[in-house]
């Protein structure tokens, strides 16, 4: 029996592998979004444009001007003169915030009070407005403790020094590609094993197989191995793109990091052998693929952190076997995780494996009788 399965599976590989087209849909999406997605998807904000309208017109407010326009992260920094230009540059979407320093900058600044700036941000890009304004923040942050160390007044108040741990350049491609390990296995595992069942069912050939003498247990197995082999050696391929293309560092353990990849697979399989079971075409398979990775990226914590979404979206999430396994890859990369600290993540994924491999037996074997 073990030799039939291994034809099965190897037939499987043959079929997927000997077809130019499926081979180009494996491989050239993997390389593609390895080249693009660290450089393309990114929170950095770079080269952003700032509107100014410097009431004040004192050494104080054209220092900070100048520095404004010092940094990467704004390239060009354009004066207006009142507050109608001010909010009609972010109406053309010509800057992507707008700073007022008030007539009392420097004068408030010397008589120890709190100056207030208003800055006005474009809520059209709220996420990249946002963040420029903590950059704008941290650079008058800058401005004033300089100025109180050269004149040698007291601080009046604690510093704060911050120190990022795991990453402490806050390099985005860090946080990036990780997660790309995860979307991309995803793919590559759902379409193999998604398409397989619905393409036997538009050859014609799945019913011999049911009547064939392996058993539903076996011809669900000799259909998710080869996904879970096709997840194992692209995310292997993005991880060593990653170390060695990109300078990401791999501090973890790597056993821990293919079982990782392994239970992951194993749960994709499952979720993909059920996708493929309920489709009569290929075509179907596809949209369902589709049909399931979009909330599972949204709800696996990528985007958004799980504790921020409604209660009921926090439970499905926990069922979500992408929740697990980029805090495994994160933790592999980042923050040296070993079994002791991977046993938490790795057993609920292997319980969903369970689940979704359970669920498409089920399937295949009422099918098959």
């Amino acid at each position: 029996m073990f030799q039939r399965l291994l034809r099965l599976i190897l037939k499987e590989l043959q079929v997927t592998l000997g077809d130019k087209k499926a081979r180009l849909l494996l491989i050239v999406p993997v390389m593609m979004q390895t080249l693009i997605f660290p450089f393309a998807a990114t929170l950095e904000v770079r080269h952003a444009v700032i509107a100014v309208l410097d009431a004040d017109g004192s050494a104080a407010s054209t220092d900070l001007v100048q520095r404004l326009g010092r940094t990467e992260a704004f390239d060009r920094v354009v004066p207006v003169h009142d507050d109608a230009a001010l909010e009609a540059v972010l109406d053309r979407q010509e800057a992507l915030l707008a700073l007022r320093i008030p007539p009392d900058y420097a004068r408030a600044r010397l008589q120890g009070r709190i100056a207030t700036l208003q800055v006005l941000l474009d809520g059209r890009r709220s996420n990249s407005a946002q963040i420029a304004s903590g950059y704008l923040t941290q650079i008058l942050q800058d401005q004033i403790q300089e100025a109180r160390q050269k004149s040698g007044a007291p601080s009046g108040g604690a510093t704060v020094a911050l120190r990022h741990l795991y990453n402490p350049n806050l390099a985005f491609t860090w946080h990036v590609l990780p997660s790309l390990v995860a979307i991309i296995t995803t793919i590559g595992c759902l379409m193999v094993t998604a398409l397989s069942v619905a393409r036997e069912r538009e050859e014609g050939t799945f019913d011999q197989l049911l009547v064939s003498p392996l058993t539903p247990g076996y011809l669900m197995a000799g259909k998710a191995v080869p996904g879970v082999l096709i997840a194992v050696f692209q995310g292997s391929f993005i991880a060593l793109a990653a170390v060695f293309g990109y300078g990401l560092p791999f501090t973890g353990s790597i056993p821990v990091f293919l079982a990782g990849i392994l239970a992951y697979g194993l749960a994709l399989a499952g979720i993909g052998l059920f996708i493929s079971s309920v489709s009569a075409t290929q075509q179907q398979a596809f949209l369902g693929v589709f049909a399931f990775m979009a909330p599972a990226v949204m709800l696996s914590g990528y985007v958004a952190p799980i504790e921020n979404m409604p209660v009921f979206f926090q439970g499905v999430a926990r069922v979500n076997p992408l929740s697990y396994f980029i805090p495994i890859l994160k933790g592999t990369f980042l923050k040296h995780y070993g079994w002791p600290q991977a046993l938490p993540l790795l057993w609920p994924l292997l319980a969903i494996a369970v689940g979704t491999l359970g669920t498409a037996w089920a399937v295949f074997r009422r099918q098959g009788a």
